[in-house]
């Protein structure tokens, strides 16, 4: 005797598959119109973390700095494109040149 279950052929499992695509598909339209808005919003937090993180060095207090210390080698790597995003030709750390 055959079971349909196991094969995939279960009419309720065909519905909650198609359910499922047509959420996927729902999500992706829905979300498409603010993917911009939203890659702007996590640009603008990072920056303003990276700004956290380095105002020590650039020489703005920051109650925060014994903290942020231990992050600064892992950011360092978009040090670079940050401080070019910020508008700033050169690194404006003194002891530390990225270009």
């Amino acid at each position: 005797m055959h079971d349909d279950r196991d094969s995939g052929h279960d009419p309720l499992e065909r519905i909650r598959a198609w359910l499922s695509q047509a959420r996927f598909f729902a999500e992706e339209v829905y979300s498409s119109r603010y993917r911009g808005a939203i890659a702007r919003a996590r640009r603008d937090e990072d920056d303003l973390f990276m700004l956290l993180v380095f105002s020590e060095m650039m020489g703005v207090p920051n109650p925060a700095a014994y903290y942020t210390l231990e992050l600064q080698p892992l950011l360092l790597e978009r040090f670079h494109d940050w401080h070019r995003r910020m508008g700033m030709e050169h690194s404006p750390l003194d002891h530390f040149r990225c270009c």
